[in-house]
């Protein structure tokens, strides 16, 4: 019998796997709990530190382009629109969700998959001019190589509170509250525009497993899977028509292609991918994708 070292957060679509109910017939997952799931990616990302682990698509996409043995295995955790979590300075006058020309933007992390979807949708949606915009970041990135040029803001300060006192001018990753801040999407403020155009929610969040796993034990990702299948039946017995967190690698390749492509006009990525650089071959084959 092998023990899975296991990280997943605290989601409908894996709470039968992690409660036990649903289990692999002749190994362990053992999990590990952080209170903030994105604390796992970097251990992950450095020296795989885990056997399966929730991760931030665009950390996985980074960690690939920079020769990491990492693998996607084809189950959103979480995913929906990005427009609503984008604010601005109320006192700001804006001309279009694209005039950031020299704004001062804060972001958590400059890589973040939420900052990186609205940095793509800005650039490409928007025809936004990033020329002199001085970002401003709360934490560092998962993925050490990756381009960062933003600056560390002032130990002890909060984006929220920093964008309110007009010390930063616009927040990706941030809800409006309406106390001195508006949302900066103020033409599709839930995206709901951009969805009817590109025809997907935006990936957030997906599983990861290293190269040891593939080569060792793939039946048990193949048997993971089933369960994943299996839990998502559990907390939605009626398929969404529209799913925020669909299944499959074929189902989820839209959405890989934007945030992909997105990237890639960003220059983030060391070199050149599709999604098929994502997963593996012999993932695809044992889970029937």
């Amino acid at each position: 019998m092998a023990t899975f070292k296991t990280v997943l957060g605290p989601h409908a679509a894996v709470a039968a796997i992690k409660s036990g109910e649903l289990r692999l017939k002749s190994d362990e997952l053992e999990f590990t709990d952080f209170k903030e799931t994105h604390h796992a990616f970097k251990p992950m990302v450095d020296r795989q530190a885990f056997d399966i682990c929730e991760m931030a698509i665009t950390t996985l996409i980074l960690a690939k382009s920079y020769g990491r043995p990492l693998h996607l295995l084809p189950a959103v955790m979480i995913g929906r629109l990005q427009q609503p979590v984008a604010s601005v300075n109320s006192r700001l006058n804006m001309a279009s969700p694209g005039d950031l020309r020299g704004k001062r933007i804060g972001v958590r992390s400059f890589a973040q998959t939420t900052v990186t979807w609205q940095r793509g949708i800005l650039k490409c949606d928007y025809d936004a001019d990033f020329d002199g915009v001085e970002w401003i970041k709360f934490e560092d990135g998962h993925v050490p190589e990756a381009p960062d040029p933003a600056t560390q803001a002032p130990e002890g300060r909060k984006m929220a509170e920093m964008l309110k006192a007009g010390d930063i001018d616009v927040a990706l990753g941030l809800k409006a509250d309406g106390d001195g801040t508006v949302p900066l999407f103020s033409d599709d403020p839930e995206g709901q525009a951009w969805h009817k155009r590109h025809g997907c929610f935006a990936i957030n969040h997906v599983i990861a497993v290293p190269e040891t796993m593939v080569r060792d034990h793939l039946d048990a990702i193949a048997e993971f899977y089933a369960l994943l299948r299996a839990n998502k039946s559990l907390a939605e017995p009626e398929p969404l028509a529209d799913d925020p967190r669909p299944m499959g690698f074929e189902a989820n390749r839209a959405s890989l292609e934007l945030l992909i492509r997105y990237m890639n006009e960003l220059d983030m990525l060391r070199v050149r991918m599709t999604p098929d650089d994502l997963i593996d071959p012999r993932i695809r084959e044992v889970i029937g994708e």
